[in-house]
């Protein structure tokens, strides 16, 4: 299935638009503080493609690191299991719109980024 790239949008949990047209999706390990699951409004938690508790925990959110970060992350997207989960996320959503959720303050450097930039390539 060839989705365009505009297809394929992030929005932080705190920050979230109210269309209902997106196949929304939660992409962290961990649940967003502070936001009640009825606000996200979900159609999947994606756990299995966030960036693994150890990746996680080494990043940290250091800016020094996002580029090592973007790399093992894409790696460990690359792995089957995490493969077959991509694969099953952008089946579930059909012809929708995805909207990859995040918590992560920095808008600019977070998983949901390197996560949209690799289902792009997978069409």
């Amino acid at each position: 299935m060839n989705r365009p790239d505009s297809a394929i949008r992030i929005a932080r949990a705190y920050a979230l638009p109210q269309s209902p047209q997106y196949y929304r999706v939660l992409v962290d390990r961990l649940w967003p503080r502070g936001v009640k699951k009825e606000a996200l409004q979900l159609d999947q938690w994606a756990k299995e493609v966030a960036p693994s508790h150890e990746l996680r925990k080494w990043f940290n959110h250091d800016l020094e690191k996002w580029s090592e970060f973007r790399q093992r992350y894409l790696r460990e997207l690359a792995v089957d299991a995490q493969l077959k989960c991509v694969r099953e996320l952008l089946n579930s959503a059909g012809d929708k719109p995805i909207l990859l959720i995040y918590a992560a303050k920095d808008t600019s450097h977070n998983n949901a980024i390197v996560l949209k930039e690799y289902l792009e390539r997978m069409g």
